[in-house]
């Protein structure tokens, strides 16, 4: 693996770029649309949101981290989030202050022991407000949706079963003769799916806003290692042939930047290889990041970078 010493330096910005690909499934269904692959409708560019890319991180935390500190607040261990902020006021001491300035002191403390509890409130953030009141943390790591490098044909598929539902459907059915016919067999269905699609997200990891949470070394190095491994944890049917190819981290010297994010990520560029009409692996692209001429005060770490 990589070494991450420049990368997982939480007192750095870091600006990154997340390749990943999907071969005959459905990477993030849409469930105002009967759960087939998320698509822009003007250019057919497959969608994956944000949310489904921190689902396969705080999954990987899960299963990496039982340590105090790395649990997961957003989670479907069937505790009610309103639980869990009662529990941080009922674990800190008696505020002595009182009126307004008690309240907000034992939100502030509620807010700081949620941060130190859960490992994704201490790096995505989280809106505690919910009843009983923890507050709200701007987490340091945001993503943007990640979008695919050509359209995508989102496909259909039936699918058939060797088994029935109801116990009714077992049953030989009497004709007008009183002969019996046939009894149903067989249940349909179907599954989306997208052939192939190669995925790019976006993301950004602030400094001053990790500070606030208590982000450590060892949290960033756990989020690179989740947007790395995850995918090799997260297989199912329905989602396919999923993988990381390239993960670019730009870190900054300066905690609010030397260079815009924007300028960094136009170094990357992925396009079809000639005489390739369609693609169907991640071989049928050219991918390559430029680490030439990088500006003062940014170093490129290629933690993933799939030739």
């Amino acid at each position: 693996m990589v070494e991450m010493t420049t990368c997982g330096d939480p007192a750095r910005r870091h600006d990154f770029i997340l390749v990943f690909d999907v071969s005959d499934g459905n990477p993030n269904g849409d469930p105002d649309a009967g759960n087939m692959p998320r698509v822009d409708p003007e250019t057919n560019q497959g969608l994956v949101t944000d949310v489904c890319i921190k689902r396969k991180v705080r999954n990987y935390v899960t299963l990496a981290k039982q340590d105090a500190g790395f649990g997961i607040y957003v989670n479907d261990q069937g505790v009610a989030l309103n639980t869990l902020h009662q529990q941080a006021y009922d674990e800190q001491p008696a505020i002595k202050s009182t009126g307004t300035k008690q309240k907000r002191e034992e939100i502030a403390t509620a807010r700081e022991r949620m941060c130190r509890r859960f490992y994704d409130v201490r790096m995505f953030g989280a809106v505690m407000t919910t009843g009983v009141n923890c507050g709200q943390v701007r987490g340091p790591v945001q993503l943007t949706f990640a979008r695919s490098v050509d359209p995508i044909v989102p496909l259909e598929v039936s699918i058939t079963r060797v088994a029935i539902t109801k116990p009714e459907d077992a049953q030989f059915e009497t004709g007008e003769d009183g002969k019996e016919g046939k009894r149903k067999v067989t249940e349909m269905g179907n599954k989306a799916i997208v052939p192939y699609g190669l995925y790019v997200a976006h993301g950004f990891y602030s400094p001053p806003f990790a500070l606030q949470t208590g982000v450590t070394r060892d949290d960033l190095e756990l989020f690179w290692s989740a947007l790395m491994l995850a995918w090799d944890l997260d297989h199912s049917a329905s989602r396919g042939r999923m993988a990381c190819h390239g993960l670019y981290v730009f870190s900054h010297d300066n905690p609010l930047g030397n260079a815009p994010a924007h300028q960094l990520f136009s170094r990357f560029d992925a396009r079809l290889k000639s005489g390739v009409e369609t693609a169907r692996e991640y071989g049928d692209y050219a991918v390559a990041v430029n680490g030439a001429g990088m500006p003062t005060g940014v170093t490129l770490t290629q933690l993933v970078a799939t030739a």
